[in-house]
């Protein structure tokens, strides 16, 4: 979720994501490298899964047939289609989130969340 939403860049999912993150245990500095986008520290078992959740983030969810078959090969079908639908509902949320700041900037004509 934290690979998805750094790609993304919406506050509001990095907020949650990270104190769901916190919750579970994961210590601060791996969050932070996680929302910079290094994975280098991810555990071998979760790596795969979190490298693929980067690339559909960036090929904005059509991801290369190759890089798909093989978290199909590492996890299973099934398991594949868990991260592909939770990385549906991430990119919902991203883009809601997106979106209401767009609102805000353009209702209070740039004076709110300034664009970078």
């Amino acid at each position: 979720m934290l690979a998805v939403t750094a790609v993304n860049g919406c506050r509001y999912c990095s907020y949650f994501h990270t104190k769901q993150a916190l919750k579970s245990g994961i210590p601060p500095p791996e969050i932070s490298r996680l929302l910079s986008g290094d994975i280098d520290a991810c555990p071998e078992e979760e790596a795969t899964a979190v490298m693929y959740a980067q690339h559909w983030a960036d090929s904005d969810a059509h991801p290369d047939l190759e890089i798909t078959r093989k978290l199909q090969w590492t996890y299973g079908v099934e398991k594949a289609e868990a991260i592909h639908l939770m990385l549906r509902m991430i990119r919902i949320g991203n883009i809601m989130g997106n979106t209401l700041d767009y609102f805000i900037y353009r209702i209070s004509f740039g004076k709110y969340l300034k664009r970078a």
